[in-house]
């Protein structure tokens, strides 16, 4: 019998930290996720049934990530858990959710190359971001890229990615650097002196985090003349820069599936609901965008299943679609990621972006990088292999 028969709601597990290390981008998933929830409810629920939330705090630290998921399963009696951002929480919880036959929503870009049936991934893979990206570097700006990361996992991985690009289409990486994942100003300081040194064309970060927020601080107080040499990322979005300071993050670029300015009826609805709940000084972003369209695409398959039972609901969603507001949104069944649409924009004064290049269509996940083509120019195709 499921679980959720005993109870008048549908009981799931919210799992981000508004505290700590990524405080910051995980509130915004925290806020799509409650968004999509009340406006669930107020329409009538699933199948008559509301959704009912029990959300925890791990305050950054991984082993509050796996407390609180054991907890949840273990004690909550939660079978679907929306939650986790940084890799590194995400591997926290894995052998916890497929212990207890979970099924754990995830809506973090991630440097791909796993693969777990009680997962289903739902933001962007690498093929999603760094290719078009790439390619964006080298010929809006030059062949000389400067590489820094965080030190774990999904940094390394993308930036081992994001060289091999850069040299297979004949640019040059003139420096690679990391700092601890909270490392301190200095550590930063002395990161912006030595791009200051090398004098890339542009600089490739996957600093996440409050580290981020300190890089460009430091970024904009050396001096370096953005449009010319930005920083570019796969994170910094709305949100964040919002939290840095929009006058000292112009001019930087930023690849993602959602920004806050695309066209589109949806993605208006989002945005006016998002402000009102909210409040207007607050702007979405990739981080509360795929939050808020991953509970919504549960919920189809919630309304298809009938039941929070891994398997089964796993299966119903592979099934599903959505008009989300950056664009369709629909997993891929032999890799449980899902199609978006990649883009790039370029940081204005205002904190919002102006999108420089967006795909004609939504890209197939390639999460193993077993068929994307390295050598192909993604600012000219931009479409599915």
């Amino acid at each position: 019998m499921d679980r959720t028969s005993r109870d008048q709601g549908w009981r799931v597990g919210i799992l981000f930290s508004r505290s700590g290390v990524s405080g910051v981008t995980e509130s915004e998933h925290f806020f799509g996720t409650a968004l999509a929830i009340d406006e669930i409810n107020t329409a009538g629920g699933v199948l008559g049934r509301p959704i009912e939330p029990i959300c925890y705090d791990p305050g950054g630290e991984n082993e509050g990530y796996r407390a609180f998921a054991r907890r949840l399963l273990a004690e909550d009696g939660v079978e679907v858990i929306f939650g986790c951002s940084l890799s590194a929480s995400r591997k926290a919880v894995l052998s916890t959710i497929e212990r207890h036959n979970g099924l754990l929503w995830y809506p973090s870009i991630y440097e791909g190359f796993e693969y777990s049936e009680n997962v289903l991934y739902t933001s962007a893979t690498l093929n999603q971001n760094v290719f078009a990206l790439a390619d964006f570097l080298l010929q809006e700006y030059g062949p000389r890229i400067f590489i820094v990361g965080s030190d774990y996992i999904y940094p390394r991985e993308s930036n081992r990615v994001m060289r091999d690009l850069v040299e297979a289409k004949g640019g040059e990486i003139v420096g690679e650097l990391y700092a601890p994942l909270d490392g301190d100003e200095d550590v930063h300081r002395e990161m912006v002196a030595e791009i200051r040194r090398a004098d890339p064309d542009a600089v490739f970060s996957t600093v996440v985090g409050r580290g981020a927020e300190r890089l460009y601080r430091l970024y904009a107080d050396a001096g370096i003349d953005r449009r010319r040499q930005p920083i570019a990322s796969l994170t910094m979005s709305e949100g964040q820069i919002r939290a840095i300071g929009p006058q000292l993050c112009s001019g930087h670029v930023l690849a993602s599936h959602y920004f806050q300015r695309i066209e589109s009826e949806e993605n208006r609805r989002f945005v006016s609901a998002f402000r009102q709940r909210f409040g207007e000084e607050r702007p979405t972003s990739m981080w509360s965008e795929t939050a808020y369209a991953q509970v919504h695409l549960f919920a189809q398959a919630l309304e298809e299943a009938g039941t929070l039972d891994s398997e089964r609901l796993g299966a119903a969603a592979m099934r599903q679609r959505v008009a989300a507001p950056g664009g369709e949104l629909a997993f891929d069944g032999d890799t449980r990621h899902v199609w978006l649409t990649p883009g790039v924009g370029v940081a204005r004064d205002d904190g919002q972006f102006d999108v420089a290049w967006r795909s004609r269509r939504p890209v197939r996940p390639d999460p193993y990088l077993a068929a994307t083509r390295f050598e192909a120019n993604w600012l000219e195709e931009g479409l599915a292999s």
